[in-house]
């Protein structure tokens, strides 16, 4: 279940990171309400994931995770360009998330 909750705290984190864009500087209230909602239930859950798995693990997952979901959003939102450099170092980014899944202890 840890791994679960960690995973869904990554969705969350693309959700806040996204939202941030949609808060124009914290000036819309419910594009920052929910925002702020994402940032806590992405928070606690990684939290709570760290009861069981390795705090370098679960934050470089949790972070990759959301790096990767802000890429993907960022491209289909805003439409930023998605290079093939940019395919190449989200790639990087997955290697390095299924490594630390495949050789982590827990």
């Amino acid at each position: 279940m840890a791994w679960l909750a960690l995973f869904v705290a990554g969705l969350f984190e693309t959700v806040w990171a996204i939202g941030l864009k949609y808060t124009e500087g914290f000036t819309r209230l419910v594009p920052s309400l929910l925002t702020l909602a994402a940032m806590a239930v992405s928070f606690a859950l990684l939290a709570w994931s760290l009861k069981v798995l390795p705090v370098g693990t679960a934050y470089a997952i949790w972070t990759g995770i959301g790096a990767i979901g802000t890429v993907i959003l960022g491209v289909v939102l805003f439409h930023e360009p998605m290079t093939t450099m940019r395919l190449v170092c989200v790639g990087l980014i997955v290697s390095g998330i299924v490594g630390l899944k495949i050789f982590s202890p827990v």
